[in-house]
């Protein structure tokens, strides 16, 4: 017969943790505005660097037939084409590359010519593995729906939080959304990292992380708005954020640590990716604690949720 251990489960964060997160509301809201209105800023003034699915162009995936790719040769001959931006990167392996090529002027004809010009320069020692063309037109599609689908999941995340709890909550969900977004649209500004559909993929990730974390910190609030209706708000505030502490930081850390070992081993093709999407978890966890909960103090709350106070009938007499 063997004998099961009695394992016992711990808090990262012992029980009776009590860190004062609101002391520190009006800095960290503050910086975060200035934040978001910085990125707006950033994204009106030097715009996003976008790739070749937002811009149309070419790519091409080529594989050396020997050895491993010189990717500082292959740029020197790509160079002197007269292409335009060329970007030259490792794709995988260390034998595979893929080159960007911009949209060129003149159509299809000149964008086939260009794809030709390449080819030609790579030579004998290059496989051509794989090429596709983005035209105009469907990278202006691909960009318009990208921005509807990071829009309409905001409006729906707004819903649901709204028909769940109250609208204070809502507005609070919905500004460390917008927070989160604009952050890291602000960065990639910024850094002029090459912004894609796989970019946008990642925020709408960002964005069901950060409701998720956002929801459950609302969630306990209101738990305890019914437990301790007399409790000063901004102590039941700092209540419910240790509360869930432990169950915030291990998430947080859990999923930071796969995105970190993509980040190192997942190649440079999905660099930018993994990145946003680190970024985002930081960020998203941030704004669920110094965002969304703050709000609720600025906006106040009602104290009763149980919708069955009893109610005194008129005229009747009062006991001594």
């Amino acid at each position: 017969m063997f004998l099961v251990p009695d394992f016992k489960g711990f808090d990262f964060f012992p029980h009776g943790t009590r860190l004062d997160f609101m002391q520190w509301k009006g800095i960290c809201f503050s910086l975060s505005m200035l934040a978001m209105v910085a990125s707006l800023g950033l994204f009106f003034v030097k715009g996003l660097n976008y790739g070749v699915d937002f811009k149309g162009g070419s790519l091409i995936e080529v594989q050396v037939k020997s050895g491993t790719a010189d990717l500082s040769a292959v740029r020197q001959k790509l160079g002197g084409l007269g292409l335009g931006d060329v970007q030259v990167q490792s794709f995988g392996a260390p034998t595979d590359v893929l080159i960007r090529v911009e949209e060129q002027p003149g159509g299809d004809k000149a964008q086939q010519d260009a794809l030709s010009k390449v080819v030609t320069a790579l030579g004998d020692g290059f496989t051509q593995r794989r090429v596709e063309v983005v035209g105009p037109a469907v990278s202006s599609e691909l960009r318009t729906t990208g921005i509807i689908a990071v829009l309409a999941s905001i409006l729906a995340i707004i819903t649901y939080v709204w028909f769940r709890f109250e609208w204070q909550f809502a507005l609070g969900t919905v500004v460390a959304l917008a927070h989160d977004v604009l952050v890291t649209v602000g960065l990639f500004s910024l850094f002029q990292l090459e912004f894609d559909l796989a970019i946008v993929a990642a925020l709408l990730t960002i964005l069901g992380y950060s409701v998720n974390d956002t929801v459950v910190v609302s969630d306990r609030i209101r738990e305890n708005l019914r437990k301790f209706k007399k409790m000063d708000l901004t102590e039941l505030l700092n209540l419910s954020i240790n509360e869930t502490l432990s169950r915030t930081v291990l998430t947080g850390a859990t999923t930071l640590a796969v995105l970190i070992a993509l980040y190192i081993f997942g190649g440079e093709v999905l660099r930018n990716f993994t990145f946003a999407m680190l970024f985002g978890i930081i960020i998203g966890t941030y704004s669920s604690i110094f965002i969304g909960a703050p709000l609720l103090g600025y906006l106040g709350i009602k104290r009763d949720w149980s919708g069955n106070a009893a109610k005194t009938p008129a005229g009747a007499a009062t006991k001594a």
